[in-house]
């Protein structure tokens, strides 16, 4: 099979969809890569590296859209989905609930597009978007810290405290793997630590996890107003497969918090679950609202593109390599997971999460493969 490797192009992305060791393990199999010159150059992956993997350097994005499957990390831009057609296959991170113009060019395309996100897993669970969900839950304390410093409009205060003065109180919202490892992080830094998820399971094994380092609560309205109300760090990493993240905090809300506190919107990519999210870039990440930072950029994992990029291909490697050798429609016919993540194929929208909420044609994915 013909696979193409195309750089991102969305502001400030670095990652890419393959290292050169993923495409060595390709090559060795006897399909052919093409790999658009620079692609990993911002992680410090030369083309020379590539070559040396068995790769194909070519010289445009064109090229490695010549292709059958094409591995990205982002989701296309419009741009790039005009160069999409029938009979292709594009697996990437789509986030398609908050986007309703890609689904649309998706879908005039004609091609079969995977998306990293909705793929399940044996045991349950997203594997795909895992990786870079620890990678955001991570970087939303640290940033979250970052955003509270003075200079930034943020409450100047330090999240872990010194001795005699009180530490910074930090909400999250929702109990998943972002906000799992936001917790670890936060605790990590002597934080005051409160979480919340709707599952009582989940809670409790998060108790069980943290045992007296991190206060859990079954989400209420009224319950979530009153943690917000004193919290100076607020993370939303509140997640629906596929679908519209839904809104925790209203607008209205704000005006309860204290002065200088700060939201981060893990959930931006799937539209945000702050009423006043709206999205943001790595070299413009913030903007204040009635006294409230937010920081919600859509590719956090971005920021840190090298461990993103390594942590990404483990997990899509194995799927990837069973596109190549089977082809698609076998692939999924085979595994129920990765059809779970067959989102638009040949002019129809395959998820029903991702219908529903943009209002669009549903098909499921068994009727076309």
């Amino acid at each position: 099979m013909r696979i193409g490797v195309p750089t991102e192009i969305k502001k400030l992305e670095h990652r890419v969809g393959m290292t050169p060791d993923s495409v060595l393990e390709l090559t060795r199999l006897g399909h052919e890569v093409r790999v658009q010159s620079n692609a990993g150059l911002g992680i410090d992956f030369t083309d020379e590296q590539y070559e040396a993997a068995g790769a194909t350097i070519v010289p445009s994005a064109e090229a490695a859209y010549d292709a059958e499957l094409i591995i990205k990390v982002k989701e296309p831009q419009l741009a790039e989905c005009e160069m999409l057609s029938q009979g292709q296959t594009l697996f990437t991170y789509l986030h398609l609930a908050a986007d309703k113009p890609q689904a649309e060019a998706l879908e005039r395309s004609g091609a079969m597009c995977i998306a990293y996100e909705t793929v399940t897993g044996d045991t349950g669970g997203l594997p795909l978007l895992r990786p870079m969900s620890e990678v955001a839950g991570r970087m939303s304390v640290q940033v979250g810290a970052w955003c509270l410093e003075k200079a930034q409009g943020g409450r100047g205060t330090l999240l872990g405290g010194v001795p005699g003065v009180g530490a910074g109180e930090v909400v999250i919202l929702g109990g998943g793997v972002s906000g799992f490892n936001a917790a670890q992080m936060a605790v990590g830094l002597h934080a005051d630590v409160t979480l919340f998820d709707v599952s009582i399971n989940r809670l409790e094994e998060l108790d069980a996890l943290f045992k007296n380092q991190v206060q859990t609560v079954y989400s209420t309205k009224g319950a979530v107003a009153d943690a917000i109300a004193r919290a100076d760090l607020v993370i939303g990493a509140v997640l629906v497969p596929g679908g519209a993240a839904p809104k925790l905090v209203t607008k209205e809300m704000l005006g309860i918090m204290k002065p200088g506190a700060v939201l981060v919107d893990i959930a931006i990519d799937q539209g945000g679950c702050f009423e006043t999210s709206h999205a943001t870039t790595h070299d413009d990440p913030i903007y204040e609202i009635d006294g409230i930072v937010h920081y919600c950029v859509a590719n956090m994992p971005g920021a840190v593109p090298r461990t993103s990029t390594f942590a990404l291909n483990n997990r899509t490697l194995p799927h990837i390599v069973n596109l190549a050798e089977l082809g698609t429609k076998e692939a999924l016919r085979q595994d129920k997971h990765l059809r779970a993540g067959l989102n638009v194929a040949e002019g129809w929208i395959t998820h029903e999460a991702v219908a529903r909420d943009l209002g669009m044609k549903f098909k499921p994915a068994e009727d076309l493969i």
